[in-house]
């Protein structure tokens, strides 16, 4: 349905004014995105601090919250779907000027139901596109799959990118939750043949064990760029000052 504009509003298919300008990839028809960048954010807001979008030259807006913070039924996935008009240009004028953006986090569990899990990773695209179409900015996507099955499927439509951000949120402390992450890195790097870059949303005081955990991306030329954020900022202080005390009790 391409050209019945009236027909998409009776229908509440609202989204496909955006889908429509892109292609649908895969058994899911998940829209097609690219991210092919060679300036890269220097800095991650998440999406409720809207004081520090514009803390750099580079900053990415990211959704590394709880969906409730972002996905209410004033949510911009809802603005979108409805068409409601009021909703839209409060989120334009909220973002504007944003250069980057990280595909929302629809969270993901491997307790639910598929369809659901299926539908989050389909409302991540449509409001990428919707960043990309109405505010013009450069959309990232991010990596996120519940269970190694899903990796068939949630990868579909990035082949063509040569940047993507993946969060270490709550997979650092877990063993078992790190090696999950490991195994979604591996298969990452294996099904985006064009991946060179990879965004990471980190909040650890330091960068060793997080490098570690994308050493098999590492190990295949693949960059791995760690960007400041809030917490992490406050998190390498704590661990600075730790060090710093311990050292001169030391001394």
């Amino acid at each position: 349905m391409k050209k019945n504009n009236n027909l998409i509003r009776l229908l509440n298919l609202n989204y496909l004014m955006l889908t429509n300008r892109t292609v649908s990839c895969g058994g899911m028809d998940l829209p097609a995105i690219n991210c092919n960048v060679s300036v890269l954010p220097d800095y991650i807001a998440l999406y409720s601090q809207t004081s520090l979008y514009h803390k750099t030259e580079h900053t990415a807006v990211a959704f590394f919250q709880f969906d409730e913070d972002f996905d209410g039924k004033f949510g911009l996935y809802w603005a979108i779907y409805y068409n409601v008009e009021e909703r839209l240009a409060y989120f334009k004028e909220r973002f504007k000027g944003v250069k980057y953006v990280i595909i929302p986090d629809f969270s993901e569990l491997g307790d639910i139901h598929k369809i659901e899990n299926n539908y989050r990773l389909f409302k991540g695209r449509i409001i990428g596109l919707w960043f990309m179409f109405e505010i013009g900015a450069v959309v990232i996507p991010n990596i996120t799959f519940p269970t190694e099955e899903s990796a068939d499927f949630a990868l579909d439509g990035y082949e063509e990118c040569s940047v993507a951000a993946i969060s270490t949120k709550g997979h650092m402390d877990n063993p078992a939750e790190n090696q999950r992450l490991r195994a979604n890195i591996r298969l990452t790097v294996d099904k985006l043949p064009k991946i060179k870059t990879i965004v990471a949303y980190d909040v650890c005081g330091t960068n060793d064990a997080t490098l570690d955990t994308f050493s098999y991306a590492i190990e295949r030329g693949i960059e791995v760029i760690i960007p400041d954020n809030t917490l992490k900022l406050q998190n390498m202080k704590h661990y600075n000052d730790r060090h710093s005390n311990r050292k001169a009790v030391v001394k």
